[in-house]
């Protein structure tokens, strides 16, 4: 007989017994079943940008060129500008060679040229007996390259553009006056919470930063009123800044600058040279007075004067002149007219600043330590800024000062010099901002 299956065991719905504390291992985890997904599919919220690394404190040119630089190597940047809306300050300007040599790497000297005026050359006559005592033409150049005539207003608007299209970010309607240790010091006296890597200091002439350094600024006793007008057409050269002079203590200029954005209207910019200290008497002696005595000096100003009918439209500009020693600190670049100002006789403001920022960008790329780029920027453009700080302070007295001796000097040696052979060359030169020429060094 055979013998019947023995039943199977029922399996247990106990929980299994948690493990002897003795044993060392922990009772093992009950999986949960994950609930079924939502039919929506609802994103992760978006991750907080990563803070800027870098700040630009002023958007002019040179902080704006600096700025765009950056961003495209790769890094973070936030731009720093005191007014609510950023927004060009000044009239028109030339960009030299130089400036353009900037604008080149960055791509933008096509759309320059497309709202500028090519400059070919400078032209200066006295005004009682019409003696030319100045012609620079760029064409005189061992390398000729024309300048470029250009409101602010336009040159603004493209490196502004440029600067929101890479990535650069904006904190405006606040004013920086220090910077330490990579923090950042407004006028109210708030401190960035947690510090930059580098701190530019891009804030012009009157930089709180700057003089913070030790920069001593000398403030010069002439400076200029300025209007922009409609360009006058002829007789005036829509390829020349033409000037006139009654001695030392008159000059009056006319630069095609190109039109604004949008409008393909020419415009040109007037600019009166006086001493800051007569402002007053100016304003007081009644704008028809004035607009005569220009006539008498200049009497194809006539289109010119008409545009004038408001002493409003004329702005003071007064200048001072002051020289950075070493343009650097802890975790800080000065560029621009930060680190070094001086008279517009020469014209290489704002190409100074853009060369500034080429260098700084360059040293920045090319040094991993923050300390050695610093010192390579300094280096890079010390004996450049040194030379048309020094032209500059020695050229402006032969055209806005008192006295006669002077500008006969200019009209009867200085004129006579430069008909010499090697003249107009080395002229050429010294306007072009490529004495010492620093384009070979500074990123090309």
């Amino acid at each position: 007989m055979t013998k019947a299956p023995a039943p199977k065991p029922r399996k247990s719905r106990a929980k299994p017994a948690a493990a002897p504390a003795a044993s060392g291992r922990e009772a093992p985890k009950v999986r949960r079943p994950r609930p079924a997904r939502d039919t929506l599919d609802i994103p992760p919220p978006p991750r907080r940008p990563r803070p800027a690394d870098i700040a630009v404190i002023g958007a002019g040119p040179a902080g704006l060129a600096v700025a765009l630089m950056l961003v495209r190597q790769g890094r973070r940047v936030m731009v720093h500008e005191r007014f609510a809306t950023p927004r060009p300050v000044g009239a028109g300007f030339m960009l030299q060679p130089t400036g353009l040599h900037v604008l080149d790497g960055l791509g933008l000297t096509p759309q320059v040229e497309a709202v500028g005026q090519r400059i070919d050359h400078i032209f200066g006559r006295e005004a009682r007996r019409g003696r030319v005592v100045l012609d620079v033409r760029y064409s005189d150049l061992k390398q000729p390259r024309q300048a470029v005539g250009i409101h602010r207003a336009a040159m603004f608007d493209i490196l502004h553009r440029a600067c929101i299209e890479a990535g650069v970010d904006f904190e405006t309607d606040r004013e920086i006056v220090a910077a330490d240790a990579g923090r950042l010091i407004d006028s109210g006296g708030r401190r960035s919470a947690t510090p930059f890597n580098l701190v530019i200091d891009a804030s012009g002439a009157r930089s709180a930063i700057a003089a913070g350094m030790g920069a001593e600024r000398r403030d010069l006793a002439w400076g200029a009123l300025w209007t922009t007008v409609p360009w006058p057409g002829a007789p005036f050269d829509p390829t020349a800044l033409e000037q006139v002079y009654l001695g030392a203590s008159r000059m009056l200029g006319v630069l095609p600058c190109g039109s604004l954005p949008g409008d393909p209207a020419p415009l040109a910019t007037f600019f009166w040279s006086l001493k800051t200290e007569i402002w007053a008497d100016w304003h007081a002696l009644g704008l028809e007075a004035w607009k005569e005595h220009c006539l008498r000096l200049w009497p194809e100003l006539s289109p010119v004067m008409d545009a004038i009918t408001d002493r409003e439209q004329m702005t003071l500009a007064s200048y001072g002149h002051h020289t950075l020693a070493r343009p650097v600190g802890d975790r800080l670049a000065v560029v621009g007219d930060a680190a070094h100002s001086t008279s517009p006789q020469l014209g290489q403001g704002v190409n100074m600043g853009l060369l500034d920022a080429l260098a700084l960008a360059e040293a920045l790329k090319q040094h991993r330590d923050l300390p050695a780029a610093l010192n390579a920027y300094a280096r890079a453009r010390r004996w450049h800024v040194r030379l048309y700080q020094a032209l500059s302070l020695g050229f402006t007295p032969f055209y806005q000062a008192d006295g006669r001796l002077l500008p006969w000097v200019r009209d009867h040696v200085l004129g006579k010099v430069a008909r010499l052979p090697f003249a107009p060359r080395l002229l050429a030169a010294t306007v072009a901002g490529v004495l010492l020429d620093p384009r070979s060094s500074e990123g090309g």
